[in-house]
């Protein structure tokens, strides 16, 4: 499979940005991250302060064969229920993109059920599930390189009517297991060190888990250092699109804002795909599920927010889109001191 190039970040704009960041009407550096995250941006635009209106989550919903040993707490069939809370603007990402002024765009990847056409599903079901990890290869090849294409193809289409600013969330039942096994890979961590409740298992369900997650990369052997290998062994298909949104987002020069788990790992095996893609990343939040402050460090990324978010479905990223509006707007708005007639000496 052909990836697109990624280029480079304008360290020109990134420098500009810090020169007006270090006039502005404050003591140097008191903004903080905000100040770190205008700057980013700036680099990954091309452009300082820009506005970035036109955003979006792109929320991949796919189901997971490994559900049938018993991994969540909750059964397959809450997938497809979520997908059409998430259409009937239910859902916690739907409230926080209203108030952060984005749109969800919801993508049926890998779904085991039969959705009617409806207003706001975008339809591009690879296979109905991934396969148990336990018995085989959670997904063939083709199947993992078709969800990588399905992730390009939407954030391409979303960028070519204007996108500036992109986040990936994700639903599906079982898919905090498929993101802890490849946590543990990429990190070179055991799978205890790296694996939560997910949806609310206790500790006897945390243990079959971690137990599971164990007797999966004992059986599967994932290459740590094939990317490939790993999401077509361990990954879900959802995770696969969430990759591909995230490579072209940085092919495109638009940041885009993980979530939790399961958007930094796809983030991560983006960014073995095709190295560069991590200079296009912002870390909106750290969830408390074990491995992901593992997958960030990886990334050399800071989360934003810290406020134990543990949902998904892209809201934590959708919440930092808030703090990019701020750390722009102060780029863009505050008075330099010469312009407000201030001493800075």
């Amino acid at each position: 499979m052909e990836f697109p190039v990624i280029p480079l970040i304008n360290e020109t704009k990134r420098n500009e940005a810090a020169e007006r960041q270090n006039s502005l009407t404050k003591p140097t550096g008191s903004m903080g991250r905000l100040e770190e995250l205008s700057i980013d941006i700036a680099g990954m635009t091309g452009r300082i302060a820009p506005e970035l209106k036109k955003r979006s989550v792109f929320l991949m919903a796919a189901d997971h064969g490994i559900v049938r040993e018993g991994v969540s707490p909750y059964p397959a069939e809450v997938t497809p229920q979520m997908v059409m809370n998430f259409l009937n603007h239910g859902a916690a990402v739907n409230v926080l993109t209203r108030q952060s002024h984005s749109d969800v765009m919801i993508v049926d990847i890998g779904v085991n059920y039969d959705f009617p056409d409806m207003p706001g599903l975008i339809s591009r079901k690879v296979a109905k599930g991934t396969g148990n990890m336990l018995d085989g290869p959670a997904m063939t090849r083709p199947q993992a390189e078709e969800a990588l294409q399905v992730g390009i193809d939407v954030l391409n289409e979303a960028a070519d009517r204007g996108l500036e600013l992109a986040a990936t969330g994700e639903m599906g039942i079982g898919n905090t297991t498929s993101a802890a096994a490849i946590t543990a890979v990429l990190c070179g961590k055991a799978p205890a060190e790296v694996t939560g409740r997910g949806t609310g298992l206790d500790d006897a369900g945390l243990a079959r888990k971690v137990a599971i997650i164990e007797k999966i990369l004992d059986v599967r052997k994932p290459d740590a250092f094939d990317p490939m290998d790993i999401l077509c062994k361990i990954g879900g298909f959802e995770i696969a699109g969430m990759a591909g949104v995230t490579i072209a987002a940085a092919s495109r020069s638009i940041p885009l804002v993980m979530d939790g788990l399961i958007s930094t790992a796809a983030a991560a095996l983006a960014d073995a795909l095709v190295p560069g893609v991590r200079n296009y990343l912002i870390a909106g939040h750290r969830s408390p599920e074990a491995g992901h402050r593992f997958l960030l460090e990886k990334l050399g990324k800071y989360p934003l927010l810290q406020l134990d978010m543990r949902v998904g479905e892209g809201t934590g990223a959708a919440l930092a889109f808030n703090l990019v509006d701020a750390a722009n707007n102060i780029l863009r708005e505050m008075a330099t001191f010469e312009s407000a007639g201030i001493s800075n000496r």
